[in-house]
């Protein structure tokens, strides 16, 4: 069984979908910015930081132009200045209403310096908006959890399953299903989790993830060959086109005894000549 941080990481990226995804995976948007703005080297950081100072002294100014200010915020992020980044993302957020992952990246912002009623806030008003945005409702579930109202977190994702899925199926209906199992997961109920990824995989029977999910449950309980059977069925679902986290974790769980072989090819005795030439208007035998 893999280390328990690494088989949280699987289970939590079971509802990736778009851009953001994993289940209850804070800093999503933080890591990207971050991720992709400081290189290691240290001889680096002050070529940075007099690049901000430039965009800084522009957006005072009223000069920086909007792919300039995304870029002031990418570098106050990734240089740790996240309160400096604060309210530059807020105006950037004001002024660009329809890019929702703005408001998420906000929400996030605020919840990492320890505002949660202040990422709550730009939650909600991203919900009122796109009341079954699956990142807002991750980060949302997240913070209630952290709360103590898992409750609340239950209730409200039980909601957006429901509208999801009536009168028929949205294709935000599995990741918020992976959501809500997630929640119960976390809440120490693993029974109820698995009975929401049966009902899931039986709403949904040609998606592979409800499957994988239980499989990890199965795999954290012990039932190791429960889960190789459960993680056998997902893959067959995904067929020849394959998922990457099925492999991962048959990898992690060494069950490569699950992969797909590649099909044996016949070998002729006298390998180095030509295949015998049927007579035309012969059949071979």
């Amino acid at each position: 069984m893999p280390p328990a941080p690494r088989r949280q990481g699987l289970w939590l990226g079971l509802a990736a979908t778009g851009l953001a995804g994993a289940c209850l995976a804070a800093g999503w948007w933080l890591g990207q910015l971050q991720g992709g703005g400081i290189p290691e080297r240290s001889a680096s950081r002050p070529r940075l930081e007099r690049q901000a100072a430039d965009l800084r002294r522009r957006l005072d100014s009223g000069e920086a132009s909007v792919a300039e200010q995304q870029r002031l915020l990418e570098l106050l992020v990734a240089l740790d200045r996240k309160a400096e980044a604060t309210p530059l993302l807020e105006r950037l957020a004001d002024q660009q209403p329809e890019r929702w992952s703005l408001r998420l990246l906000l929400a996030e912002l605020r919840r990492d310096q320890g505002d949660r009623s202040g990422a709550e806030r730009e939650l909600r008003q991203l919900l009122n908006q796109r009341p079954d945005q699956v990142e807002a409702l991750q980060l949302m579930a997240l913070i209630q959890v952290e709360t103590g109202r898992t409750a609340l977190a239950l209730s409200q994702l039980e909601a957006a399953l429901k509208r999801a899925t009536t009168p028929t199926p949205k294709p935000n209906a599995v990741p918020i299903g992976l959501l809500l199992a997630n929640v119960h997961q976390r809440n120490g109920q693993p029974g109820k989790a698995e009975a929401e990824l049966i009902k899931l995989n039986t709403r949904f029977p040609k998606d592979p993830r409800p499957l994988l999910a239980r499989a990890l449950i199965q795999q954290e309980r012990g039932d190791t060959k429960a889960a190789q059977g459960t993680l056998a069925q997902a893959k067959a679902l995904a067929g020849d086109k394959g998922d990457a986290r099925l492999d991962e974790v048959a990898a992690a769980w060494g069950l490569a005894a699950i992969r797909p072989k590649p099909p044996k090819t016949p070998v002729r005795e006298n390998a180095g000549e030509p295949p015998p030439a049927t007579p035309s208007g012969s059949q071979s035998p």
